[in-house]
């Protein structure tokens, strides 16, 4: 049995109707202006993508979690993004396919926020 690491990840409606087609077993491709893909180590970080930042830029905000093999994580050295808690890996896009192979079981929604209607 591998070890594995949880992560989680803040996204849009878009981005998680892309996780959704893949079967929820794989992140899309980058978009040519997101040079790294950036899972977050804490779902608390998380949260405060989704719910402050992908609320007010698309109307949803979403958290996922997933498992990736440890071992393979050991080529992202782990960022901090702001304070102690703010911890993230940058995986180039062009390494995201070979990230997505090391992915563990499937990719699921925990939390999500929604804008109120007025």
């Amino acid at each position: 049995m591998r070890e594995t690491t949880t992560l989680w990840r803040p996204t849009g409606p878009d981005e998680l109707a892309l996780v959704e087609a893949s079967g929820w077993t794989a992140w899309p491709p980058r978009l040519p202006e997101q040079p790294i893909f950036y899972p977050v180590l804490n779902e608390d970080y998380a949260v405060r993508i989704a719910r402050d930042w992908n609320v007010p830029a698309s109307g949803s905000g979403y958290v996922t979690r997933f498992e990736v093999d440890s071992a393979f994580l050991e080529r992202y050295p782990v960022r901090r993004a702001g304070g102690e808690t703010i911890l993230e890996l940058w995986v180039p896009a062009e390494e995201l396919d070979e990230f997505n192979a090391h992915i563990v079981g499937r990719i699921e929604v925990v939390r999500e926020f929604h804008r109120e209607s007025a």
